[in-house]
């Protein structure tokens, strides 16, 4: 049996706060805010983890409304999901995801990215795609408002 998610994440950026994706602390002059750290790409990746396993959303397993989430790591709330995820003998096939952002130029970051999340889902490097791109000056992502990531990923059962 084969499961596949879909997930997305959006985040205003605002000036004073880290810039982290895919766990990787990026240098900008600001950074995605949101009541944990804010990480689109995790949390994009947690979504289709969750989609695929009919689990809901990250909101819905990491209340907003409560404080052990607050300035949360997101890479701790991905291997927590992927616990949940192996309990119910499912085993992670890929993981494809693309972050939506006008800059900061993120390609030097991405293998970094990915060994985070590989590590993270206990899986091959090769099992893990992360790709950047921008919006072309359109929306608010365009305008440098904010970011977002989607992703999809691959579930098998294990047995």
């Amino acid at each position: 049996m084969i499961r596949i998610g879909y997930g997305y994440d959006v985040h205003r950026l605002e000036t004073g706060r880290k810039l982290l994706l895919g766990g990787v602390e990026v240098p900008f002059d600001r950074g995605l805010i949101g009541h944990s750290d804010a990480d689109v790409l995790i949390h994009a990746i947690i979504d289709s983890l969750l989609g695929a396993m009919a689990k809901g959303d990250i909101g819905h397993l990491f209340p907003d409304t409560d404080r052990v989430y607050k300035n949360a790591d997101s890479r701790n709330l991905l291997r927590e999901t992927i616990q949940l995820i192996r309990k119910e003998e499912f085993l992670v096939g890929n993981i494809d995801a693309t972050i939506v952002a006008q800059r900061p130029t993120l390609q030097p970051y991405i293998r970094s990215m990915r060994e985070n999340i590989s590590e993270d889902l206990g899986i091959e490097l090769n099992l893990v795609s992360v790709k950047a791109t921008t919006s072309e000056n359109i929306g608010m992502i365009g305008r440098e408002e904010g970011m977002c990531a989607m992703a999809v990923s691959l579930l098998i059962r294990a047995r």
